[in-house]
């Protein structure tokens, strides 16, 4: 099965960068789709922003602008780059991976934003 980590996590000031990876291993089929969710304090976990086989995006509303989502088929890896943080953006940051017929999910990495 499909084994995904994630890195990149950790503490920043509010206007500051982050660049998280996930890493994808494992996969005995095509990974159509890959994504970001966020889990913050109090909430549901909820999208961020997607990325198909072919380079195709989708980002949520609060992240447009600021977030950059890419993948390297060749390595089965996933980035994205966050930009200008603010506090908002606080939570636990997981990766999913979809070949079509199942979901897969990471562990998750935290990234706190200091106001």
């Amino acid at each position: 099965q499909v084994q995904l980590v994630e890195s990149g996590g950790g503490l920043v000031q509010a206007g500051g960068s982050l660049r998280l990876s996930c890493a994808a291993s494992g996969s005995d089929s095509s990974i159509l789709v890959m994504g970001w969710y966020r889990q913050a304090p109090g909430e549901q976990r909820g999208l961020v922003a997607i990325i198909t086989i072919d380079g195709v995006t989708n980002y949520s509303d609060s992240v447009k602008g600021r977030f950059t989502i890419s993948r390297d088929n060749g390595k089965n890896t996933m980035y994205m780059q966050m930009n200008s943080l603010t506090p908002e953006d606080t939570g636990v940051y997981y990766c999913e991976a979809h070949d079509g017929r199942k979901a897969y999910w990471g562990r998750g990495t935290l990234v706190t934003v200091s106001s």
